[in-house]
């Protein structure tokens, strides 16, 4: 680093701790300067990949694909290069560390490799394979297991405060939480006593409190580790929660986004190129303040409210909720853009919608969802009611009707549709594996397991995909029509994440969608959401994905285009 960016690290760092430490600040500023330069010689070679129209995420379990005689890792990698190739640039890797709970959230061990997934020599196999590689950063919390908590519970004073146990005035009323688990749970000591610990999640996920210095630094050493082991980009999960004040919320407190800004800055400095991606599955207006002013915070927001107003646009025949919130999102800077999705490891989040869609239309998403066989997470308000905190369903599934007589053929159809919308928007698109490969919804993993996230996180036998990819309709249909738009896609500009966006509207049953308008790469995206023919007289142009020329646009049901201008 040189001199004078040391300096201006220096300045902003003593800036963004002091109301986080007080007098204390300037030592934990140093101590992360020297944090940094001690690993400085591992992280300064700048990514040769910027963001672009190009760039595209595939999020994935270090076991998604499995084979007999091979480490999972290792099979990823066969996958990808056996039936991905360079549709995709990115591949985001959910928790790959030894774990004792939800599926990799619980985390034993932040710098190891779970054994049973593979070694790092197997996570830089992916590298190897032509894929930048995300990383997610379980910051929040740790395992009851892990070596942090166990070590607070026995006594041992290099994890004092490393935990929150709230003394008996510490206001808890206001919580916001996304379980309706208890916010504390007991623990028994080394001595005896018990703790009560604070847990955001449950349980076996026990909460980091960074309040105290050695932790922020325990934090930022994890942090960039995975950046020293190859990765592009650094997921931050639940980050929202990560600091606790009596009398809060403790969601999205001003100390959270300082924190955040500051492994910006340090990333900024000593390894540009890594991006931040903050995971933060609340009510839009929130989500979007981790971009901070556009350049200090994250370079990639989750795009949280796209999944269920995709879902209502479909269930509903109407895109009108969604052109009204889509019509505010626009570009955000030249360092950060959205990262968008349909489907993850997660539910479709019901949170997002708050103030986009109206009880009636979460009831309806509810109903199809429980009559597709899926199940509903609920959550804890601060008042103590419950509220539904999202859906787990596949999202393939929940585009069509319980009683659909061709559920296959609609599937296809409609979940390219809604593809289609995803690789449109602003933004960075990614992928869930199961929705790239056409899975449906595993509904014998709920019941087998009780947990009711597993109703989409089937792994899949990689031999067995293969052939499935040549003989099952839906599987062949949806992957085969996912490549032909990523394909596509990667050669127009227009669709850069930081390219312009306008909604046009035309007809409540079409989402339009305008990117770099008035330039010579302007597109114009137009999905029908409806089982009607739709006319747009106004629409015209060359459909680049099947090559047909349109002097009026009309769409049939389900049907979607992307429209370069007729020559003049």
């Amino acid at each position: 680093m040189n001199a004078d960016r040391s300096r201006a690290l220096r300045d902003l760092l003593g800036t963004l701790l002091a109301p986080l430490y007080g007098d204390g600040a300037p030592e934990v500023r140093d101590q992360l300067l020297a944090l940094a330069d001690r690993w400085e010689p591992q992280l300064s070679q700048e990514r040769s990949f910027p963001l672009s129209h190009e760039t595209a995420y595939l999020i994935a379990y270090g076991d998604s694909f499995t084979r007999d005689g091979e480490v999972p890792l290792h099979t990823l990698a066969g996958v990808l290069r056996e039936h991905v190739g360079d549709i995709l640039t990115d591949v985001h890797l959910l928790p790959i560390y030894p774990w004792t709970s939800d599926d990799g959230f619980a985390v034993v061990d932040h710098r190891e490799v779970d054994p049973a997934l593979g070694t790092w020599a197997d996570v830089e196999e992916t590298e190897s394979a032509g894929y930048q590689v995300a990383l997610d950063f379980v910051a929040n919390h740790v395992s009851a297991s892990n070596p942090w908590f166990r070590g607070w519970l026995d006594g041992d004073k290099r994890y004092d405060g490393y935990f929150l146990e709230p003394a008996a005035d510490f206001d808890t009323a206001q919580v916001v939480r996304p379980r309706a688990t208890p916010l504390l749970h007991p623990f028994e000591r080394a001595d005896g006593t018990t703790a009560k610990a604070w847990t955001t999640f449950g349980p076996d996920q026990i909460d980091v409190d960074p309040r105290t210095p050695s932790v922020l630094l325990e934090l930022t050493d994890v942090l960039l580790g995975y950046i020293a082991r190859g990765a592009r980009t650094i997921r931050l999960d639940a980050i929202g929660f990560l600091w606790k004040e009596s009398g809060t919320s403790s969601i999205h407190l001003p100390q959270t986004h300082a924190v955040v800004k500051v492994w910006r800055a340090l990333i900024d400095a000593v390894a540009p190129g890594v991006l931040l991606l903050t995971e933060t599955n609340v009510p839009h207006v929130d989500n979007i303040s981790y971009f901070g002013d556009g350049d200090d915070e994250a370079n990639m927001v989750y795009q949280f409210a796209l999944p269920p107003l995709v879902l209502h646009a479909f269930i509903t025949g109407r895109a009108t909720a969604f052109a009204d919130w889509a019509s505010g999102i626009r570009p955000v800077s030249d360092t950060a853009t959205w990262f968008n999705f349909l489907s993850s490891h997660d539910g479709i989040g019901l949170r997002p919608t708050t103030g986009l869609l109206t009880d009636d239309d979460r009831r309806l998403m509810v109903e199809r969802t429980l009559a597709r066989g899926g199940r509903i997470s609920m959550a804890t308000q601060p008042d103590g009611s419950e509220t539904v905190y999202e859906l787990n369903t596949n999202y393939l599934d929940a585009l069509v009707e319980a009683d659909h007589p061709d559920p296959t053929a609609a599937v296809v159809q409609r979940g390219l549709a809604a593809h289609a919308i995803l690789l449109s928007v602003v933004g960075v698109p990614a992928i869930y594996y199961h929705s790239l490969l056409g899975s449906a919804q595993d509904l014998e993993g709920v019941q087998e397991s009780g947990i009711a996230r597993r109703i989409n996180r089937e792994r899949l036998d990689a031999d067995v995909l293969a052939e499935e990819l040549e003989t099952s309709p839906r599987r062949r249909g949806v992957f085969e029509g996912l490549r032909r738009l990523f394909e596509t896609r990667r050669g127009l500009p227009g669709f850069s994440p930081f390219a312009d966006q306008e909604i046009e509207r035309h007809d409540e049953r079409l989402v339009v969608i305008r990117r770099a308008g008035g330039t010579p790469d302007e597109i114009v995206a137009v999905i029908n959401v409806s089982g009607d023919r739709v006319e747009a007289p106004s629409l015209s142009g060359i459909d680049v994905l099947a090559g047909r020329r349109h002097d009026v646009l009309a769409l049939g049901p389900y049907e979607y285009v992307w429209l370069r201008r007729l020559a003049s």
